[in-house]
């Protein structure tokens, strides 16, 4: 196994599946969860701009039908998957196998058209798959907990925010007042969205001592 990932003409799918293995790792410690709900609300903000052109076209490919993570781990393992049995046969058949460039690109054409036959079926059995596409301004009026940084004018600070459907977002925020600034761990109100940025005022009670 170790020389089949180590020849040459199969480095590209060796990556591929040591970026699953990262992948997995950051799920499990956590960090994936933050990485992907930013690059989804990302794409919300741009959601009738840019990406509205080529949206039909990325649904073929299973883009928006599940989470962006498990879209782009099941996108990595199936090109390596591809990639290595077609190396592997090429081999067994013929005696040689294609130069790495060539393989990486006949995996890939058969890949997205997989992972979109892939992906259908399963956005029908993961519950809330069609509840995370939602408006970023919908998150407006919420609570949210600062996570990463202190958040003060001009330096926002990253946020977690729970929608009406139960699911977690991460956000940029900052203090609507200029005297204002949240630490880490603070809940706040949201109370409008100016580009993506959120503008927040202080629950008033992070202060106050905890009863207990």
């Amino acid at each position: 196994m170790l020389d089949l990932l180590t020849h040459a003409g199969n480095l590209p799918f060796a990556v591929a599946l040591a970026v699953v293995m990262l992948l997995a790792l950051l799920q499990f410690v956590g960090l994936a969860d933050i990485l992907g709900a930013h690059l989804h609300l990302d794409a919300d903000v741009h959601a009738d701009g840019d990406l509205a052109v080529d949206a039909g076209l990325l649904s073929l490919f299973g883009v928006g039908r599940v989470p962006f993570m498990m879209w782009l781990m099941i996108l990595l393992v199936l090109f390596a998957v591809i990639g290595l049995t077609g190396q592997e046969l090429l081999a067994a058949f013929a005696g040689v196998r294609w130069p790495a460039w060539a393989a990486a690109l006949g995996s890939a054409a058969l890949t997205l058209p997989a992972t979109g036959a892939l992906c259908r079926p399963l956005s029908r059995v993961l519950p809330h798959d069609e509840t995370t596409a939602i408006d970023v301004q919908a998150l407006t009026g919420r609570e949210a907990e600062i996570v990463i940084g202190t958040a003060a004018p001009g330096n926002p600070a990253r946020g977690r925010v729970i929608d009406r459907f139960g699911q977690t977002h991460y956000v940029m925020l900052e203090p609507d007042g200029a005297d204002q600034h949240f630490v880490q761990g603070e809940r706040v109100l949201l109370i409008r969205c100016e580009s993506g940025l959120f503008k927040a005022i202080a629950r008033g009670d992070h202060y106050l001592p905890k009863l207990g």
